[in-house]
């Protein structure tokens, strides 16, 4: 898919009645997924060893998107489960949710050598996929792992520091950064107030507060953005 075929999949999906919309979604999922597996794109397709699509529930209101798979992520073809994926998961269970009930991907879909940080040109090549995804998943609340995500999604260069924690306003959907779970690796100390891994709890909890708030009243409440 285009990006030109991107708009045009939006424009067609919402013209369509609403009984007609969750089969033409399946269908548009599964050749969004189809086109990802054999993309070459870019040079990425050259190194890996496998696209790592993305895991979850489609239809959840609460999706996470990272930077990129690592050599777990590469192996298993499923994102999020080397070190930082197991930390991802037990943040997620502390705060109260369950991994299977959301959706979690990255900007980019396959690993960069030596896990360094995908380059514009890759993540451009992959934005389709990821536009589409969003698209079709229609959450209500996108947590953006990391630095990659944030600029790449909200188009800043704002540091991730200054970021984390606010609530922004993305073509309707409440969009949250968070440090990434691989930095907080870097912390042991959890329990020092300030400390990353404390900053992320307090924002888990937040997006978790959320997040209850459109399954029960089916709106977000009190979110100030910016």
């Amino acid at each position: 898919m285009s990006v030109g075929e991107t708009s045009q999949v939006q424009t067609e999906l919402f013209s369509l009645a609403p009984e007609e919309r969750p089969g033409v979604a399946s269908a548009l999922w599964d050749e969004c997924q189809r086109r990802a597996f054999s993309c070459s794109s870019c040079p990425l397709a050259a190194t890996r060893k496998t696209v790592v699509f993305g895991e979850g529930n489609e239809r959840s209101k609460l999706m996470f998107v990272g930077e990129g798979p690592g050599a777990d992520e590469d192996e298993s073809g499923r994102p999020f489960v080397g070190r930082a994926g197991q930390l991802l998961t037990q943040i997620l269970s502390a705060a109260g949710i369950d991994r299977k009930e959301v959706y979690i991907t990255n900007v980019v879909k396959c690993r960069p050598p030596e896990n360094r940080t995908p380059l514009p040109e890759e993540m451009a090549a992959c934005d389709v996929f990821l536009q589409t995804q969003i698209l079709l998943i229609k959450p209500s609340i996108l947590v953006l792992l990391g630095a990659t995500p944030t600029k790449w999604i909200l188009k800043t260069t704002e540091s991730i520091s200054k970021l984390r924690g606010r609530w922004f306003d993305w073509r309707g959907i409440a969009v949250m950064p968070m440090f990434h779970p691989s930095y907080l690796l870097r912390f042991p100390d959890g329990k020092k107030q300030g400390s990353p891994k404390h900053l992320s709890w307090i924002d888990i909890q937040e997006v978790y507060k959320q997040w209850s708030n459109v399954k029960t009243a089916g709106r977000l409440e009190g979110v100030n953005f910016g």
